[in-house]
């Protein structure tokens, strides 16, 4: 499940995003329904069962006919002009046809051995029994083969129509079904936990003075979703080290909600920085966890951590401002749940800046931007603590430590609900 790193101290916004991908490799499979794969990343091919189609089938409602007309009606039931029985069987029951005969078929209906084309209803008219072109239908209708899907046309027996390691769209989903599978093996979504801190949170009403609402809660498991994973279970601590300690290890939960949690990754808000009301650093030293990234060299988030537990689980510290604990989230929660998944490395996008930026020694900037006339404006109010500038955006800019001029192109970040 996991890859031995190095504790790198400060990593770059770019390294982090490879090193939080390469310190988990992709979970076993496990095989779930059609219904359940979507959105899943296939682990093996899906190979054609059998020829698609499976038999060659009539393109339309009409009549199988063999060699030129006149054709004799050999349909068990003669049917006038558009007289058609649609609870018909879709074969007509005969095997064969011989020069000069016709059945009626239906679309998707097995062409009889024998037949050369399909005469469309339009296009014909049958007078005691026999059937012949009618005025609306070309001289040399049909010619041969016409309005005949033979089988194997889409893709014989055994050819691989969806790669491996692809995330299954619903089109892949319903080609996997005409295939011949009913279930399909899948990389397992990584197991997700949350640990929410801060006793200074409220999860509902107006706060007051020295309180703050819960931004975590309502939406950190939407997003963990949408980046693949899936969220097991969620647990508050107080801002207390032994609480702290109790609660990534498992201590303070009872059975049923211990077996849960225990799964491949979990995810703190808050408590990420160096001063004494902080603890998860002390914790984590505590639980001899190793650390895998102690901090980021970017702004908004630079006290985000990423360690491994002694359990194997990873553990994610985000910081407790919202605005740099989305950004941690997309900076090393992301590519850690893609590696886990075997999804490919989220490599980065490029946009023109909108505007020039100053430099800023030592970390890169971190910045939700709206696209205006092909170029990357900053929004207002993206700073640590706050969100209307995020929720605003169309993605999030990487603006380099040495700063960039209006034009530049650097590199982006693709938000996961805009995907």
């Amino acid at each position: 499940m996991s890859k031995t790193v190095e504790t790198v101290h400060g990593a770059g916004w770019q390294e982090a995003l490879r090193i939080a991908y390469a310190a988990g490799t992709a979970l076993p499979p496990q095989t779930v329904t059609l219904a359940d794969a979507l959105g899943q990343t296939l682990a093996e091919p899906v190979v054609a069962l059998q020829g698609i189609p499976h038999y060659a089938s009539s393109a339309m409602d009409g009549w199988a006919v063999s060699g030129a007309p006149p054709w004799t009606l050999v349909t068990p039931q003669i049917l006038d002009d558009h007289s058609w029985h649609r609870s018909a069987h879709k074969s007509s029951g005969f095997t064969a046809l011989t020069s000069g005969e016709a059945t009626f078929i239906l679309t998707g209906g097995v062409v009889p051995d024998g037949a050369t084309g399909i005469l469309r209803t339009e296009h014909g008219a049958i007078r005691d029994g026999v059937l012949n072109r009618n005025e609306c239908s070309r001289a040399d209708e049909p010619r041969d083969a016409e309005h005949i899907r033979p089988a194997g046309e889409e893709a014989e027996e055994g050819t691989e129509a969806i790669p491996a390691n692809v995330t299954l769209n619903p089109a892949q989903i319903a080609l996997a079904a005409v295939c011949g599978y009913d279930t399909l093996p899948v990389l397992r979504p990584p197991r997700v936990s949350l640990l929410l801190t801060g006793d200074e949170v409220i999860e509902a009403g107006l706060p007051e003075p020295g309180q703050v609402r819960d931004t975590f809660g309502p939406q950190l498991p939407g997003l963990v979703t949408m980046m693949g994973g899936h969220v097991d279970t969620w647990s508050r601590a107080r801002d207390d080290l032994d609480d702290v300690v109790a609660a990534i290890s498992g201590e303070a939960l009872d059975e049923l909600s211990l077996a849960r949690a225990s799964g491949d990754v979990l995810i703190s808000t808050g408590g990420t920085g160096a001063s004494s009301a902080d603890h998860i650093r002390r914790a984590l030293t505590l639980l001899e966890a190793e650390f895998i990234i102690d901090g980021i060299a970017m702004r908004p988030g630079h006290p985000t951590l990423l360690a491994r537990l002694k359990d194997g689980r990873f553990f994610v510290g985000l910081p407790g401002n919202p605005l740099a604990a989305m950004m941690a989230m997309f900076t090393v929660a992301g590519p850690l749940i893609a590696g886990l998944r075997g999804a490919p490395f989220p490599e980065p996008g490029h946009v023109l800046a909108g505007e020039d930026f100053d430099e800023l020694p030592g970390r890169s900037r971190l910045v939700p931007y709206r696209l205006e006339s092909g170029r990357a404006v900053p929004r207002t109010h993206h700073r640590s603590g706050m969100l209307r500038g995020l929720a605003e955006a169309d993605g999030v800019m990487i603006v380099p430590q040495n700063g960039c001029q209006q034009d530049e192109t650097v590199p982006s970040l693709t938000l996961p609900w805009h995907r």
